[in-house]
């Protein structure tokens, strides 16, 4: 597939998409109901579908029993953490193997021409990112995240929260389930630029960032600190009438969700000439220019507050020009 159809590649064979980033028409004045009708699927396909799939799977065959979770058993709890590991292992596994390991399409549509694995480096562990990655994912970032799940199954099976039905309230269920990746994204902003504050940014959320050139398996890759309020979206469970099955579907936009934005590809070849966007761009520009687009374009936090990059030459030369104001305010400060 010929990716410069889409896009353009400077010299180091770095693929920049043609068109720039369009926010979500969501939080805009005029609100434009056509403009939102042709972006809705978007917010649908692929990947939320896929993590309510996952999350439908767990509930309904994966899950113990509510007697046995009133109990807290190590048996179960390990159980739901092999799951939840195999849930990642497979899902960015999967990625990695297809477009990191056999390069099946090279380096087209690749954001950074070069490939971790040919630039060890000393800031990862055996200098190599993908087993420092891999060792923080299912060193603190499974076990942290089946540590949430635990506690909220334990407080479903004790009745312990606003815990409801679909029988009972079927539409406020429904229309939390379509809200929940919109939180997710604004609790993520809000976290996000709270480890941006500089003793955070060295001492926690400095180790994600070591992978300025991400494959997924640095979309776990964080300190524990991080990935304690990373998952702490979930809390939302316990404040807001849910249900457990949307509960696990927090925990798959969270967990398995995190693959999105470290991918590195803007779209994923499924045959000669077809592909499937990854939506990945927006957060790649984070860990490309660290101080932008701290969400992923769903929420308006960062077009209100300055940080927003649609990746074009004029969204570069607002962050050149945010960056000499900031180094400008420092020097007034020496």
């Amino acid at each position: 597939m010929d990716d410069l159809k889409f896009g353009t590649r400077n010299k180091r064979g770095d693929f920049t998409p043609a068109e720039p980033i369009q926010p979500a028409p969501v939080f805009v004045w005029p609100f434009r109901p056509l403009k939102f009708l042709a972006w809705l699927p978007q917010y649908f396909l692929p990947w939320n579908v896929m993590f309510m799939a996952l999350a439908l799977l767990t509930w309904l065959f994966l899950t113990p029993s509510r007697e046995t979770l009133q109990t807290l058993d190590w048996r179960w709890i390990a159980y739901l953490l092999v799951r939840n590991a195999a849930f990642v292992f497979v899902l960015y596994g999967a990625l990695e193997l297809r477009l990191y390991i056999k390069r099946k399409q090279g380096n087209r549509f690749k954001f950074n021409g070069t490939f971790p694995a040919d630039k060890p480096s000393d800031v990862f562990m055996f200098k190599s990112q993908n087993i420092d990655n891999m060792i923080r994912t299912f060193g603190t970032g499974v076990p942290i995240w089946t540590a949430y799940e635990v506690g909220m199954l334990y407080a479903w099976a004790h009745g312990w929260g606003p815990w409801t039905t679909f029988a009972e309230h079927p539409w406020a269920l429904i229309a939390l389930g379509l809200l929940i990746p919109l939180f997710h994204e604004a609790h993520f902003y809000c976290i996000h630029r709270l480890i941006h504050v500089p003793f955070l940014y060295k001492w926690v959320h400095s180790v994600h960032h070591n992978s300025v050139n991400p494959s997924p398996w640095s979309s776990l890759s964080m300190h524990p600190v991080e990935h304690l309020l990373y998952w702490s979206d979930v809390l939302i469970h316990l404040v807001l009438p849910s249900h457990p099955l949307l509960m696990l579907y927090s925990l798959q936009v969270t967990g398995t969700g995190a693959v999105v934005g470290h991918i590195g590809f803007d779209r994923i070849e499924t045959g000669a000439e077809t592909a499937v966007g990854s939506h990945s761009y927006v957060h790649y520009l984070h860990h490309k220019h660290f101080e932008v687009n701290y969400a992923d374009g769903l929420v308006p936090f960062d077009r209100l507050f300055g940080t927003w990059h649609d990746g074009s030459k004029e969204g570069e030369a607002r962050m050149d020009a945010r960056y000499q104001r900031k180094k400008a305010r420092l020097n007034a400060r020496a």
